[in-house]
């Protein structure tokens, strides 16, 4: 599956969605967007897949936003909130693939690319990497709340505050410090990083994998004080064919051979 500045592609069970429209350092079109949907649903449909990548063609921009160009229309409180609204859907799509989620991060991710990277569950970042949300200092608009809310989980309050308030952007470092970035290493480094740490997540049980992404999201959105919310998921596990072989192969002092059943 691609499209003119998009690439799909599946590789040793890790799904990798390339954004391929350098000359505008990836800027989201509404077609990259209906993309990165497909791809989500694509992800979800196949067993065999495992992690899902997102990255950019080349280390000048992970994604650099919306295209604004997309934006002259945009007048009414209507046009304001379906925008949002559909922002929204295309994040909280991401937000919810069942397969851990890796964005690679070198160049700018700014906007709603860096939307993009905080709705994946890590960020393995180069030393270039730039990430933040500078509408105060460019268009004046703001975050959806469920983009605030989601912000506001990874950093906290004050931080959300800072980053909103002065448009500023997050060099790797910094990013790392915050707990923005998952890893920073150089540049060289950076593809080495990635693929080890898919490889890695692609070889450990699915359904822990699936079930911890699963209760955190549901914990950050519903609170922390209704242990109900995990009963579902540990019945899957602990049900599971999985769970019985696995423990069968440690008693054995084998390695486990996961199926996702």
């Amino acid at each position: 599956m691609s499209t003119s500045h998009t690439t799909f592609a599946v590789a040793d069970a890790v799904a990798t969605l390339t954004f391929t429209r350098p000359e505008a350092r990836n800027a989201m079109t509404w077609a990259m967007y209906d993309d990165l949907i497909a791809t989500c649903d694509t992800v979800d449909d196949d067993e065999t897949i495992r992690v899902l990548v997102l990255r950019g063609i080349d280390d000048r921009a992970f994604i650099a936003g919306t295209d604004i160009s997309q934006f002259t229309s945009l007048k009414t409180r209507d046009d304001a909130i379906a925008y949002e609204t559909r922002i929204d859907e295309v994040v909280g799509r991401l937000e919810a693939v069942t397969v851990p989620t890796i964005a690679r991060v070198q160049g700018p991710a700014v906007g709603g690319g860096f939307m993009i990277a905080v709705a994946c569950d890590m960020r393995l970042c180069g030393p270039d990497a730039r990430l933040g949300i500078p509408v105060a200092r460019t268009l004046g608009n703001c975050l959806s709340a469920a983009n605030c809310a989601r912000l506001l989980a990874l950093v906290g309050p004050a931080r959300v505050k800072d980053l909103m308030y002065t448009g500023r952007l997050l060099d790797a470092d910094e990013a790392l410090r915050l707990g923005v970035a998952t890893r920073v290493v150089p540049a060289e480094e950076l593809d080495q990083l990635v693929s080890e740490t898919a490889a890695t997540l692609a070889n450990n049980a699915p359904l822990t994998l699936q079930a911890t992404k699963e209760l955190v999201r549901r914990l950050e959105r519903s609170g922390r004080d209704s242990p109900e919310l995990a009963y579902d998921l540990i019945t899957q596990c602990y049900t599971s064919h999985d769970f019985q072989q696995a423990v069968r192969s440690f008693v054995a002092k084998q390695r486990p051979r996961w199926t996702g059943h």
